[in-house]
C-alpha cells in the first residue's frame, strides 16, 4: 500500500475530433486532474483535415489544465490515445509537410480498389476482408501523388506525431493506430510485399510494437515546455474506442462498449478473432491474447451541433423527449458517407418525414441514432459475436437521461453508464499497468464505477419494432443494406 505522498500518478491523452482530453489518474484510481483543449478541422467534398501542429498546442493546453496543483514528481507514465486512421506526412526532422488527414477523410477513394487487390489474403487473413476508403493506407497512396508532393517523407499516425514531440526523436507506432495503415498484426510487422506492390517503401513507416510497450521517455525540453518531470514513461497506446473501452471498464470476453459522440463507436472483447467478409468489422489485438472487434459508424451525435447550432440543448431535452415516435427518424450522418454498420461513400442524413421545430429535429435525431445502434449490434451477432447482458454506454451523449433510455428501450438492454470513463482514463490506465506490471483488465476493472444503469422499459421495447422494419426498408431502397437485411 501507497503512502498518500508516494501514490503514483499516470496521464492519460485523447485526441478526439473536436479537442484534446488530459486526465491524471493516481494509484488509489482517483482522477485528480483533468484539462481539455478545442481542435478545429476543415471539410470539403469528402475531405477533412486538420492541422498537425494544432494537435501539439492543444494537448499544451489540456495537460497545462490538467496538472494545475499536482505535485508532478509523482508522474510516472503517459500514453496517447487518437482518431483511428489519421496520418500526416513529415519530413525527417519530424516537420509536418501535408495536413493531419482526418479518420472520415475519403480521398483515399480512388485508390481502395488497388489497395484490396494487392492486400486480398492479407486483408482476409487480419479479418476484415477489404479496407475502405477512409483507411489510411489508401489515403497514404492519395497524399504520394498529390501535386507537389516531394520523396523523403515519413509516415506517421496521429499519436506517432505527439509521442515523437514528446521524446523529441522518432518512436514506433502501436499495432492498434497501425491496423488501417496495413499492419499484419500476428506478425507485429509491415506487409511487405503488399507494400511493394504498392509502391510503399517500408523505410517511411514507423517500426511496430503492441500497445502497453515502453517506447521512451519525455525528452527534457518537452518536459520543461509542458511542466512535466523527467523521466515520464512514453508507453504505446491505441486508437480512440479502444482506448474508451479500457476506460468504461470493458475487459471481459462478451462486454461491449457504446461510445456516443461526434460519432457512434463499438468495441468489444472475443476470444477470438472474427472474420466479417463485408469489410465493416474488423479486430485490434488486445492484451492477454484477447481480440477487440468493432466498428466505427460515421453517424452519431455530430449532427446535432451541425443542425442545432447555438441552441440550448438542455432546455429542448424534455421536449424532445416527448417529441419521439417510432415513425420519425433521421439517419444521422454529419458529413458524406458511412463506414460501419455497412460502407455506402455517398451516404448523407435523411429523415423518414417532414419535421416541426427544434424539439422534433431532435426526436428525429434521437431515434435514428438508436436504430442505428440496433442495427450494428445485430450485424455482431450475425457474425457470431456474444452480445448478450448490459451494454457499457459512454460519450458525451450519455449527459442525456433520455436519450440514454431510449437507446436502452430500443435495443431492449440494460444500459450502465460509467461515474467515469473515456479515452484518456483508458490511457491512464494503460500507462499505469506498463509501469506498475498491474495486468491492466484488473487495473481497469478494479478502477470501474457505476453511475447509472438503464433497464429497458418493457412496455416500449416491443413499440418500436415497426418503426425500426420502417428504417431498415428505407436503408434497402437507398441500397444501402442488402435485401435480406432490410426484410428480417
Amino acid at each position: 500500500m501507497w503512502r498518500m505522498a508516494e501514490v503514483p500518478r499516470w496521464i492519460g491523452i485523447d485526441i478526439g475530433t473536436q479537442g484534446v482530453r488530459a486526465t491524471v489518474l493516481d494509484g488509489a484510481c482517483a482522477i485528480v486532474g483533468s484539462g481539455a483543449a478545442p481542435l478545429e478541422g476543415r471539410r470539403s467534398e469528402g475531405r477533412h483535415e486538420q492541422s498537425a501542429e494544432a494537435w501539439w498546442a492543444a494537448i499544451h493546453q489540456a495537460l497545462g489544465l490538467a496538472l494545475s496543483g499536482i505535485r508532478r514528481d509523482t508522474i510516472q507514465a503517459l500514453a496517447i490515445a487518437a482518431t483511428s486512421g489519421t496520418i500526416v506526412l513529415v519530413d525527417a526532422t519530424g516537420r509536418p509537410i501535408s495536413p493531419g488527414v482526418m479518420y472520415d477523410d475519403t480521398r483515399g477513394a480512388p485508390y481502395v480498389d488497388a489497395v484490396n487487390t494487392a492486400g486480398a489474403e492479407q486483408w482476409l487473413a487480419m479479418g476484415f476482408a477489404r479496407m475502405q476508403p477512409a483507411w489510411a493506407l489508401p489515403k497514404l497512396l492519395s497524399l504520394m501523388r498529390e501535386p507537389g508532393q516531394r520523396r523523403g517523407f515519413r509516415v506517421l499516425h496521429q499519436a506517432d506525431y505527439v509521442a515523437e514531440r514528446l521524446a523529441g526523436h522518432p518512436v514506433a507506432t502501436d499495432t492498434s493506430q497501425a491496423l488501417k495503415t496495413g499492419c499484419d498484426l500476428d506478425q507485429v510487422a509491415w506487409p511487405a510485399a503488399v507494400f511493394d506492390a504498392l509502391g510503399i517503401d517500408t523505410a517511411w513507416m514507423p517500426s511496430l510494437v503492441a500497445p502497453g510497450a515502453i517506447l521512451g521517455q519525455v525528452s527534457p525540453a518537452a518536459a520543461e515546455e509542458l511542466g512535466l518531470p523527467g523521466g515520464v514513461a512514453i508507453v504505446a497506446g491505441m486508437t480512440d474506442s479502444c482506448a474508451a473501452q479500457l476506460g468504461a471498464g470493458a475487459v471481459a470476453p462478451g462486454e461491449w462498449n457504446s461510445v456516443l459522440g461526434t460519432t457512434l463507436a463499438f468495441k468489444g472483447v472475443a476470444a477470438r478473432r472474427v472474420t466479417d467478409p463485408a469489410g465493416v468489422l474488423y479486430s485490434h489485438r488486445g492484451l492477454d491474447g484477447q481480440w477487440l472487434p468493432g466498428g466505427a459508424s460515421s453517424s452519431g451525435a455530430g449532427i446535432v451541433a451541425e443542425r442545432l447550432r447555438g441552441r440550448d440543448l438542455g432546455s429542448l431535452e424534455s421536449s424532445a423527449a416527448a417529441a419521439v415516435t417510432p415513425d420519425l427518424f433521421t439517419y444521422p450522418l454529419a458529413g458524406r458517407g458511412e463506414r460501419f454498420p455497412f460502407v455506402e461513400p455517398d451516404a448523407v442524413a435523411f429523415s423518414s418525414r417532414e419535421f416541426v421545430g427544434d424539439a422534433e429535429a431532435l426526436a428525429a435525431i434521437m431515434m435514428g441514432v438508436a436504430y442505428v445502434e440496433r442495427l450494428c449490434f445485430e450485424m455482431l451477432e450475425r457474425l457470431g459475436l456474444p452480445v448478450e447482458g448490459a451494454i457499457t454506454m459512454t460519450g458525451g451523449a450519455t449527459v442525456n437521461k433520455r436519450w440514454t433510455q431510449l437507446r436502452a428501450d430500443v435495443l431492449g438492454r440494460e444500459a450502465i453508464v460509467p461515474a467515469q470513463s473515456g479515452a484518456a482514463l483508458g490511457m491512464a490506465l494503460l500507462a499505469g499497468s506498463a509501469v506498475s506490471n498491474e495486468p491492466l483488465a484488473s487495473l481497469s476493472a478494479g478502477c470501474f464505477r457505476q453511475r447509472a444503469r438503464f433497464a429497458p422499459s418493457q412496455s416500449r421495447v416491443n413499440e418500436f419494432d415497426e418503426g425500426y422494419q420502417a428504417f431498415l426498408d428505407a436503408l434497402g431502397t437507398r441500397g444501402w443494406l442488402p435485401k435480406q437485411e432490410s426484410h428480417q
